[in-house]
């Protein structure tokens, strides 16, 4: 097949498609570029949503320290303040156990027990039987013992540890051969009602601070003290 001459109207049309495809690629040029503009500026939200976010954070990290830092200085006073109390309460333990210790022979003696002697925090173990503890007072009288539990406020919990305490010195005994009879007292400056009336209830006497002395809290009818 031969070419067609090229006339002048088949140019002019070859340029017009030409200028047409620039057009186009042009407009497809700026709608990149466009697009490249939109792209960069989502890269710089993004990036600056990512620096507030890290700004946050190092804030939270800033405010967690702050809290931190007030609880462990919380923490430091709290237990400056429960060493003082702890303190200031065996001071007050000690000075009941002296007035408590003060008269309390010639009260029991009152009550027809020949007191000869009596001990303080008087310690006792026994690693066979896995029993160790501590009595307050500890008064003599031959063949008869009387442990006597301290408190600043006697509650009913306090009588039934001393219960305890009384049974596992009874154990002890028997394991070394002492056949001394044991009879339980417990004391308190302030002695709830509860506390009396189930100590009572178990044999045991009630002691209690009376202006600057000590009584032994009148026993109720039929009372008899209880023999371990």
């Amino acid at each position: 097949m031969s070419e067609q001459p090229l006339t002048y109207e088949g140019v002019l049309e070859m340029f017009r498609e030409t200028r047409e495809q620039f057009r186009e690629t042009d407009r497809r040029f700026r709608e990149t570029d466009r697009q490249f503009q939109e792209t960069a500026r989502r890269f710089q939200e993004t990036d600056r949503r990512f620096q507030e976010t890290d700004r946050r954070f190092r804030e939270t990290d800033r405010l967690i320290d702050k809290i931190a830092r007030r609880q462990e200085a919380t923490a430091r006073q709290m237990k400056a303040t429960d060493k003082k109390i702890s303190a200031l309460g065996s001071r007050i333990g000690k000075i009941i156990e002296n007035m408590v210790a003060g008269n309390i022979v010639e009260k029991f003696r009152a009550y027809d027990y020949e007191i000869t002697q009596f001990h303080r925090n008087t310690t006792y173990e026994y690693k066979k039987l896995g029993i160790r503890g501590e009595i307050d007072l500890f008064l003599e009288d031959g063949e008869v013992a009387i442990l006597i539990e301290v408190k600043t406020t006697l509650e009913t919990a306090d009588v039934r540890k001393h219960i305890k305490r009384l049974e596992e010195y009874r154990r002890c005994a028997d394991a070394r051969g002492d056949k001394r009879r044991f009879v339980g007292a417990v004391a308190g400056a302030v002695v709830e009602g509860e506390a009396r009336d189930f100590a009572h209830e178990n044999g045991m006497y009630v002691i209690v601070q009376s202006g600057k002395a000590v009584e032994i809290m009148q026993t109720p009818e039929g009372f008899k003290a209880k023999e371990w």
